[in-house]
């Protein structure tokens, strides 16, 4: 039986369940959870009632009835502008902080002014600097490239520096030209008409990511981790992102891995069994290898703007953003998201794919440590691609298909659990 918990937030009452505690940085699950999620702007409804449905039954079938989420829905986006007046709810905020794990669909941001991205928010609030993207391919799905098979990688970008801090200021402004100033006293020319950005990337921040990535590839017998950045052109940030990555890997991880340098150096190129390889490449020519050399890489470690940019171009290969799952994790809190936008015109008619957010479920019950019902999860994806069952973004492209909506997509996965 869980706890009763005598609380509410943005007036919805807390489930019967049990929190989810955190000891170095670790999850404690308990057997039922409660775990608040945010359905999402947009197609956000649809694809969630359909993720839920097979998150549940997966949970059931795996462990026989003994462990069960106890949902709780929590509101931000469109949904809490119109409850409370406020896109972010200081309801929400404290039941994030409060339940420690959650999981989201894809929330909306008005272009050009208003609120900042809820999700860089929420990422900067909770201190969740690790954007974890794994990217892989099941059989069947339609691919722009001759061997998406190739391709499978686990992105860690760091999520909370680089351009992303939030530090902007607008042309014209009393603290751009006070900058431009300063800038110019220190000898460099700015030109006067300029908005300004800061791009801070901290020993600590570039530190504590690779840290979480060394312990993945450790973790899951990973081959290597690949370092990505511009530090041929921005030495002093991407180029310093490399070197504190390669300082950390020697200073904690010494026995579990060794540089491409001492490789070469020591070992002839030939990597000795047990180790993990730690290396780097420059963000342009990993665009280039993760099309023409894909097998070759398994965990990069990114700054925040490149893994941006990269997590997307590899999802491209094993067929787009609606099957791409993603996570912000922290040291005491993570929510697990849809990688997609809301797409507004087909909001509430049950066509959207639902694999992103549902593979991020199965990235949350792997994180609480309910690995088997994230194999039948990924089973059962694979198995009902392979049937040629699919949502239209992949019927499309897949001659024999038969187009299922969402909501009959989750059904077919639900069967083949």
């Amino acid at each position: 039986m869980g706890q009763v918990i005598d609380k509410t937030y943005n007036g919805i009452k807390v489930p019967q369940g049990e929190k989810i505690t955190f000891k170095d940085g670790k999850p404690i699950t308990p057997n039922k959870p409660i775990i608040p999620f945010i359905e999402g702007d947009g197609t956000g409804r649809d694809i969630w009632k359909a993720s839920k449905r097979v998150l549940d039954a997966a949970v059931s079938k795996a462990y026989n009835g003994q462990k069960e989420i106890a949902w709780f829905e929590v509101l931000a986006g469109d949904k809490a502008k119109e409850a409370t007046s406020e896109y972010l709810p200081e309801d929400t905020i404290a039941a994030l902080k409060e339940f420690g794990v959650a999981i989201k669909g894809p929330l909306s941001t008005p272009v050009g002014g208003g609120i900042r991205s809820l999700n860089v928010t929420l990422r900067q609030i909770f201190d969740l600097y690790c954007c974890v993207r794994p990217v892989r391919w099941f059989k069947g799905v339609p691919s722009p490239v001759l061997a998406p098979e190739k391709l499978d990688v686990v992105i860690f970008r760091e999520n909370t520096e680089d351009v992303y801090s939030g530090i902007e200021f607008p042309e014209g402004s009393a603290e751009v030209k006070k900058l431009i100033e300063l800038l110019e006293s220190f000898g460099k020319k700015i030109r006067p008409d300029s908005g300004i950005g800061i791009k801070p990337i901290s020993i600590f921040g570039s530190q504590r990511l690779m840290r979480r990535a060394v312990e993945y590839a450790i973790a899951n017998g990973r081959k290597s981790v690949t370092m990505v950045h511009k530090g041929n052109i921005q030495k002093f940030t991407e180029g310093a992102f490399r070197d504190w990555g390669y300082q950390l890997a020697d200073k904690e991880f010494a026995k579990e891995t060794i540089s491409e340098e001492k490789l070469w150096a020591e070992m002839d190129g030939k990597l000795p069994a047990g180790k993990i390889l730690i290396n780097d490449r420059i963000a342009d020519s990993m665009f280039q290898q993760v099309l023409t050399r894909p097998d070759e890489y398994s965990v990069l470690a990114t700054t925040n703007l490149n893994g941006d940019y990269l997590s997307d171009a590899c999802a491209a290969q094993v067929g787009g953003l609606g099957i791409a799952p993603g996570a912000n994790i922290g040291d005491d809190c993570a929510i697990f998201e849809a990688t997609h936008g809301t797409a507004p015109k087909y909001a509430d008619k049950d066509v959207i794919n639902p694999g992103s957010v549902i593979l991020s479920g199965a990235m949350m019950l792997e994180y609480m440590g309910w690995g088997e019902a994230t194999k039948l999860i990924h089973d059962s994806i694979g198995k009902t691609i392979n049937q040629k069952k699919v949502t239209y973004d992949f019927e499309r492209l897949m001659p024999g298909s038969t187009k299922l909506k969402t909501s009959e997509f989750a059904d077919a996965l639900i069967q083949n659990l």
